[in-house]
C-alpha cells in the first residue's frame, strides 16, 4: 500500500518549514517514527518520522526547500522491514569455508605488531557504539576534508549534529597569524566572499525584528542599579541553596522575580495590542532569550509568578542546555507576555534591545561594573548595572514604564521587598 509522506502541524501559526536534509534515500526501509528528514520551523529544528514501516520509493522535494504545512513531500510503500536505519550499521563479511589443503602450508612467523582481525560481535558492538553521524552533518566534514572524529556530538545520544561540525571546521582553521604572508602586487588576493542561505530562524528573526520596528511605537527608557545587596545575598546563601537545589543561585532569578512585582504594579507593560482591543494578562509568562546553536531563541517561564527561586534557576539552566541542542519543543518557545534579555554576559554595557512583538515591552540587563556613585555625601565604589526598558509607545505610556523600572530598582536594591510584598 503506498502512503504518502506530508509535513505535519509542527505548531500554532507556523504554516511553512525548510526540509533541511533528507535522511533516507530512494530504495531505503525505514520503521515507523524513524527519522526521515530534518526539518527547520520559525522556531526550532526538527525530526520528521517516517508515518509506517516500509521502503522509500518517491522524494518530491530538495534538501533546502521551503514547503507548506501538510504538502506531500515523498511516498513509501508501506510493509514489514527488519532493518530501519538510515545509517547502515556495519556487518561482518560472511563467512566462507575454505577447502582444507591436503598438505598443510608452512607456517608463516607473525609480526608481534599484527593484530587479529575483530570478530563478528567486536564489529557489531563498535557499530553499536558508534555516535550517530547526521548526514548534514557528515557532508560539512566531508567537504572540509575532515574526519568524523574531529566533530564531538551534542546531540541526544551524544549524535554529532550539523552545528557540531562547523564548529570543528572553524576549529581546524589556520588562525591569521599562522598564514604566512605572500609578497605580492595583486591586492586582491587573499580575499573571499561566501554565500550561504539563511536559515529559516534567522529569517524569521529577521522579520520579526523589523516588523516589529514598523509596527510599534518603541522607545526606550534607562535608569541604574546598585547590585551590591543582591550580590551580597549570592554570596552569603551560595552554598546552602547549590546544596540544597542542586543549581547555582543566579542573578537571573532575581531579575524575574523583580520583574513580575513590576508587572504586577504596571499591568500595561504586561499587555498586548490586538486589534482596537488591549488584552491584560494577570499571569507573567516571561520570555528568557538565551543563544541556541542556530541563533537566538526565547524560551519562555510559564506562570513565573508562582515560581520559586530555585525553580526559575532549574528552569533556566535546563532552556541553556536544550537550547544549544536543539531539543527546545515548540510549546516552549511560544508565548510569552514580557522578555528578559541579558546582554551582560557578552560585556555589553548598554543597549536598546527590540520587543518580541505582540509583547509591549523587553528588560535589557547589561555588565556589572564598578563605578564611583554617590552615597549619602560620600563617593564610594559599588557594583552598578544599567537597565533598558523598550516598550511600545502605543499602549504604555512613559510614566508607567520610568515607573515599572524604578519598581524593579527597588527590588534589587532591597530584595527583602520580594518577600514581604512592601
Amino acid at each position: 500500500m503506498t502512503v504518502e509522506i506530508s509535513v505535519p502541524s509542527v505548531g500554532e501559526s507556523i504554516t511553512e518549514v525548510t526540509i533541511e536534509t533528507w535522511l533516507v534515500a530512494v530504495g531505503d526501509t525505514v520503521q515507523a517514527d524513524q527519522p526521515i528528514a530534518e526539518v527547520s520551523s520559525d522556531k526550532a529544528d526538527l525530526e520528521l518520522p517516517a508515518p509506517v514501516s516500509g521502503t522509500i520509493t518517491e522524494i518530491l522535494v530538495a534538501d533546502g526547500d521551503d514547503v507548506q504545512v501538510g504538502q506531500v513531500i515523498g511516498r513509501m510503500e508501506a510493509g514489514d522491514v527488519q532493518v530501519a536505519s538510515s545509517t547502515p550499521l556495519v556487518e561482518a563479511p560472511p563467512k566462507v569455508e575454505e577447502p582444507k589443503p591436503t598438505t598443510p602450508p608452512p607456517a608463516v612467523p607473525v609480526p608481534q605488531t599484527e593484530l587479529p582481525a575483530p570478530t563478528p560481535a567486536a564489529q557489531a558492538a563498535l557499530a553499536t557504539e558508534a555516535p550517530r553521524v547526521m548526514p548534514s552533518a557528515e557532508r560539512v566534514l566531508y567537504e572540509s576534508g575532515l574526519p568524523v572524529s574531529a566533530a564531538t556530538g551534542s546531540g541526544p545520544g551524544g549524535r554529532v549534529l550539523k552545528e557540531d561540525a562547523m564548529k570543528a571546521v572553524a576549529a581546524a582553521k589556520p588562525s591569521p597569524a599562522a598564514v604566512p604572508a605572500v609578497a605580492s602586487a595583486d591586492p586582491s588576493m587573499g580575499r573571499a566572499t561566501e554565500r550561504q542561505k539563511m536559515s529559516r530562524m534567522r529569517r524569521t528573526i529577521a522579520s520579526r525584528l523589523v516588523e516589529a520596528q514598523q509596527t510599534a511605537a518603541l522607545l526606550t527608557t534607562f535608569n541604574e542599579v546598585d547590585m551590591t545587596a543582591v550580590m551580597g545575598l549570592r554570596k552569603s546563601h551560595q552554598e546552602a541553596f547549590t546544596a540544597r537545589h542542586g543549581v547555582k543561585l543566579g542573578f537571573m532569578s532575581f531579575f524575574v522575580k523583580a520583574a513580575v512585582e513590576a508587572l504586577r504594579v504596571y499591568p500595561a507593560v504586561n499587555a498586548q495590542i490586538d486589534g482596537k482591543e488591549i488584552v491584560y494578562h494577570d499571569y507573567a509568562d516571561i520570555g528568557i532569550a538565551v543563544g541556541g546553536g542556530k541563533g537566538l531563541v526565547v524560551p519562555v517561564l510559564k506562570n513565573a509568578e508562582r515560581m520559586g527561586f530555585a525553580e526559575i534557576e532549574k528552569r533556566i539552566r535546563d532552556f541553556g542546555a536544550r537550547a544549544r541542542s536543539g531539543d527546545l519543543a515548540l510549546d516552549e518557545l511560544q508565548g510569552g507576555t514580557f522578555t528578559i534579555t541579558n546582554g551582560g554576559i557578552y560585556g555589553s554595557m548598554l543597549s536598546t534591545p527590540i520587543i518580541n512583538a505582540p509583547q509591549s515591552g523587553i528588560l535589557g540587563m547589561h555588565n556589572i561594573v564598578k563605578r564611583a556613585v554617590v552615597v549619602g555625601d560620600e563617593i564610594v565604589a559599588r557594583p552598578m548595572m544599567y537597565l533598558a526598558l523598550t516598550y511600545d509607545h502605543r499602549i504604555v505610556d512613559g510614566r508607567e514604564a520610568v515607573s515599572f523600572l524604578v519598581r524593579l530598582k527597588e527590588c534589587l536594591e532591597e530584595p527583602s521587598r520580594l518577600l514581604i510584598e512592601a
